[in-house]
Formats: structure tokens, C-alpha cells, sequence
């Protein structure tokens, strides 16, 4: 058994796992898992460069999830970052404070490519639904707030692609009033299209089994389309949705002004301001997904690459 400490740093949040590895098993026994809304890729896309006030907020929670780490024994970490710090021009100052805070680990910050960011969400979604009897092959998809990952398999990664379609991305390049116009939408909706265009030349969607949302914006989405008045991550893991129930529940995120969605008992705070476009983002896929494949249902994961990292560890 080894005590392990995983974090994913994206474009939006910061997410921390310590867990214990049963490395004959492969299973994970959770001890802390957290999630704070830190902004690192806040304007970004624009500017090409982290803001100063992102990068003090998520340094600031990469020490206080350092601390947690020593305080809980924890004997290996990895911090994995994602969209942001791959596309900002000072991220070596990012990987800089990161080292620091975990000095006592020895660790720094990998910024990884987009296809190990799929293959690590993989390998974190797919154990649960192979135990809960979803059969394979998998579309896993993704969507974070600066890219989107799409991956298909089975027992492993047969193919993936990256994509950087993401709700803080599209929000900020597209959906930028309250609430979004239809014009704001289109333009936003042509984006991910043309992604989804490029995914299809790398990832056969043709066979696939089922299709599996990960993350913050999926998960959210499908508490939404299950009425659920306060998150609920015990009801939405492994869920199986009507994909009509879905898309129904994107399109009502899409449509309500900030205000409405902050009011829904189940919102995170630091997600009311790009819920809409992640709603738009899913979809536009799962739409893609209907009319090529004939996708009549939607399976939602709380676990996603925060296990695959852990596991990946040990």
C-alpha cells in the first residue's frame, strides 16, 4: 500500500486526491479529496500570459495542499498541469512557486502534453465502469475550462486527441454577455464543431459502446438534468442519462442568466460564469454523437484524471 498525493492543476481549478494505492489491486482508498475554483488560465487565451492575481491564488493553494500532503503521511506526489500552464508565456515562474511549495517532495510541476492528459482521465474513468458491467469500447470525453480531451478504448488508450475547446475558453473568446446571445452562441457552436471535425480524423467514433462525461462541467450538467437541489456525487457517478435529458439540461444552463445559475443549490460559485458555455461544449458533442453514431444515452464518471494520476503514481 502507498500513500499517494495526486493534483490537477487545470484552467479553472485546482483539485487535490491523497488516497492510499493497493498497488496489486490497482484500487484506490481515498483519504482527502478537494476541489478549489483558482482561475489559473483567467484571460490567457487573450493575453498568453497568467495573470498576477491567478497565479497568487493557485500557488497559495499549492502550498496549503503541500501542508496537507505532510500532514497526512502522504510518501509520493505528482502535480499535473494542464491548458493553461502549457499555453502561457511565463509558466516557468507557475513551475517556479510550485517547486518551492513542495520542496520537501521534490517535485515540480509536469506540464503535460493534451494525449497523456487523455490517457491519464482514461485510466481514472474507466476502472468503475468496467466494475459497474458498462461494456467498452469507451468515448471518454473530457471537458475542462481550456481543452477538451476525447479518448476511446477499452482495457487502454486506442486513440485521443486533445482539442482546445474548454468552458473558460469559450467563454471568454465567445459567451460574454448575460446571458449569451445567439449570435455569441453561434460563433461559439462554429468553434467546437470545427474541433470535433479534427477529433473525428484521429478518434473513430463509429462502435463505440457508450459515451462517458468527466469533470466539472459534466458533472454539474447532469445534476442539473437529475433535479437535484444540493451536489450529490454518490447520485451523479455512474450515472445513465437519456442523452436528450442531458442535452435539455446543457441548453437550460446555456440560456439562464448568472444570477439563476448561481441560485441552483447544486452550483459550485466558481462555476456560474462559464456552466453555460460547458453546457454548449457538451452539447455540441453529444449532439455529433447522436446523429454519427446513434448515442441514445450519456454515463457520467466522478472519477477522472485527479484517479489516474494517483494510480500512476504507485
Amino acid at each position: 500500500m502507498t500513500r499517494v498525493g495526486a493534483i490537477d492543476c487545470g484552467t479553472n481549478s485546482i483539485r487535490l486526491l491523497i488516497a492510499d494505492v493497493d498497488r496489486d489491486s490497482g484500487s484506490l482508498t481515498d483519504l482527502a479529496r478537494r476541489m478549489e475554483i483558482v482561475r489559473l488560465g483567467h484571460g490567457v487565451d487573450k493575453t498568453g500570459v497568467i495573470a498576477p492575481g491567478a497565479m497568487a491564488r493557485t500557488l497559495a493553494q499549492a502550498r496549503v495542499y503541500a501542508s496537507q500532503c505532510s500532514e497526512l503521511g502522504v510518501q509520493r506526489v505528482r502535480f499535473v498541469a494542464t491548458s493553461a500552464s502549457r499555453d502561457a508565456s511565463n509558466a516557468p515562474e507557475f513551475v517556479a512557486g510550485v517547486r518551492e511549495a513542495f520542496a520537501a517532495f521534490g517535485i515540480a510541476p509536469e506540464v503535460i502534453t493534451g494525449h497523456e492528459e487523455a490517457s491519464l482521465s482514461f485510466r481514472g474513468a474507466t476502472g468503475d465502469l468496467q466494475a459497474d458491467g458498462i461494456p467498452g469500447p469507451y468515448l471518454v470525453v473530457d471537458i475542462g475550462g481550456g481543452s477538451t480531451e476525447f479518448v476511446r478504448g477499452t482495457d487502454q488508450v486506442e486513440q485521443a486527441l486533445s482539442v482546445d475547446v474548454g468552458c473558460v475558453r469559450m467563454t471568454e473568446r465567445h459567451l460574454r454577455s448575460d446571458p449569451p446571445t445567439s449570435a455569441q452562441i453561434a460563433a461559439a457552436t462554429s468553434d467546437i464543431e470545427a474541433a470535433i471535425d479534427r477529433v473525428a480524423e484521429v478518434v473513430d467514433f463509429q462502435g463505440i459502446s457508450a459515451l462517458v462525461g468527466l469533470a466539472g462541467s459534466v458533472t454539474t450538467i447532469t445534476a442539473h438534468a437529475l433535479r437535484l437541489t444540493m451536489y450529490d456525487a454518490d447520485k451523479i457517478h455512474l450515472s445513465q442519462l437519456p442523452a436528450a435529458q442531458i442535452i435539455d439540461a446543457c441548453t437550460s444552463l446555456l440560456s439562464m442568466t448568472r444570477a439563476e445559475r448561481a441560485a441552483l443549490g447544486f452550483m459550485h460559485e466558481g462555476r456560474v460564469d462559464v456552466i453555460g458555455a460547458g453546457g454548449l461544449v457538451w452539447r455540441t458533442i453529444i449532439q455529433r454523437l447522436q446523429r454519427d453514431v446513434g448515442i441514445a444515452s450519456v454515463v457520467t464518471s466522478e472519477h477522472d484524471i485527479l484517479d489516474g494520476i494517483a494510480l500512476s503514481i504507485a
